[in-house]
């Protein structure tokens, strides 16, 4: 991912790769984290990690627990609505930011990665990670040209949430449809070009909900099916 590759300072690299693991549930909900762990995985020091930790608290991904340690914070299904009406406002905004002050090389960035990016009907091998990470990085390129950094930092900690949900019920979402969503960026990517700061902004936010739409639909349909019993 871009931000992977953009970050210098050992806490922050401890920061993203932690956060990636909680993402993408190598450390599911519920874990208990343990800093010698981590130091023994990441290969960062004791510093790093803490400092990693903490601010991971205040982004809601791991919970302190008195005389307990830490644990990875549990996604509350209700909480869903509130992630993503606050996307649904932000990512427009950002993309209204980037028409004003995105650069011709942003646009080039980001019709590169979609060019080289599974498309819909054009390989049997479509894998979702493949895919959503295609997705990550064209909302990284669009928060970069928006050149805002507190809006960038606010939108990459919601998409990670976002992320995560979508992590647990992957096995929902079929890989056509995620290839869909990923399409949807090559029609955000035209209006961006053009500086259509109106059609950017109704597309991003038309993106985001259809996410919305579709991770909802995936937990329905788990949560009704019948329980199997002996």
């Amino acid at each position: 991912m871009i931000y992977l590759e953009s970050i210098s300072s050992l806490s922050d690299q401890a920061y993203a790769k932690i956060r990636r693991m909680i993402v993408r549930l190598e450390l599911p909900p519920g874990t208990a984290v343990r800093e010698d762990d981590l130091q023994r995985r990441l290969g960062i020091g004791r510093t790093p990690i803490r400092e990693a930790l903490q601010r991971l608290a205040r982004d809601q991904f791991v919970t302190v627990i008195p005389r307990r340690g830490m644990l990875v914070t549990s996604i509350e299904m209700s909480e869903l609505a509130i992630l993503h009406e606050t996307r649904a406002v932000m990512e427009p905004y950002a993309a209204r930011l980037a028409c004003a002050r995105g650069q011709p090389e942003h646009w080039a960035s980001m019709a590169a990665l979609l060019d080289g990016s599974p498309r819909r009907g054009t390989s049997p091998d479509i894998t979702p990670s493949r895919l959503l990470d295609v997705d990550r990085g064209c909302h990284e390129i669009v928060w970069a040209a928006a050149d805002n950094r507190f809006l960038t930092a606010t939108l990459d900690m919601l998409y990670a949430q976002s992320d995560r949900l979508w992590h647990l019920y992957l096995a929902d979402v079929a890989g056509m449809v995620l290839a869909s969503a990923v399409d949807e960026h090559a029609d955000i990517l035209g209006a961006l070009r053009i500086g259509d700061a109106d059609r950017a902004a109704d597309l991003v936010e038309a993106h985001v909900r259809s996410f919305e739409a579709q991770v909802s639909d995936a937990i329905a349909r788990r949560l009704a099916r019948p329980l199997i019993t002996k």
